[in-house]
């Protein structure tokens, strides 16, 4: 059955679709591939993701959308000096220090480990970002 399935893809609401623009944009640098009425679609590597004018709003609670980069350290630094705040988490063996966190464990074809850190964007989506780690840092 899995061959049915083409791709996935994230659907982030927003209840100012102009603004989530201008956010995306400014913030992260990013430019919708694609627009529609009431909705705006960003294609990042094979991936993507689209914004949509809702008049809903997500808790941003948890994890909606990820984005994997190379270095996140030099991304994170970027986007501070753009504006983005980045959230501090100390609970279990979650802890990010500069907003940074170690995350012990990752899917075996990923690597060992992963560099995480979690954002909201203009509508209160929680964003994050990720580098996977080959080998186990110390």
């Amino acid at each position: 059955m899995e061959e049915k399935y083409l791709s996935a893809a994230t659907r982030l609401p927003a209840q100012d679709l102009d603004r989530a623009r201008r956010w995306y944009l400014e913030k992260l640098g990013l430019r919708p591939t694609e627009e529609r009425p009431g909705g705006l679609r960003y294609c990042i590597g094979a991936g993507e993701f689209s914004i949509f004018l809702s008049s809903g709003r997500s808790a941003g609670d948890f994890t909606q959308l990820a984005i994997t980069v190379d270095d996140v350290r030099p991304v994170v630094d970027e986007l501070k000096r753009r504006g983005v705040n980045f959230l501090e988490y100390e609970s279990g063996r979650l802890k990010t220090i500069d907003g940074i966190a170690h995350v012990a464990g990752n899917y075996p074809s990923k690597g060992s480990a992963e560099l995480g850190c979690w954002f909201h964007d203009s509508e209160g989506n929680l964003i994050s970002l990720g580098q996977s780690l080959k080998e186990a840092m110390t």
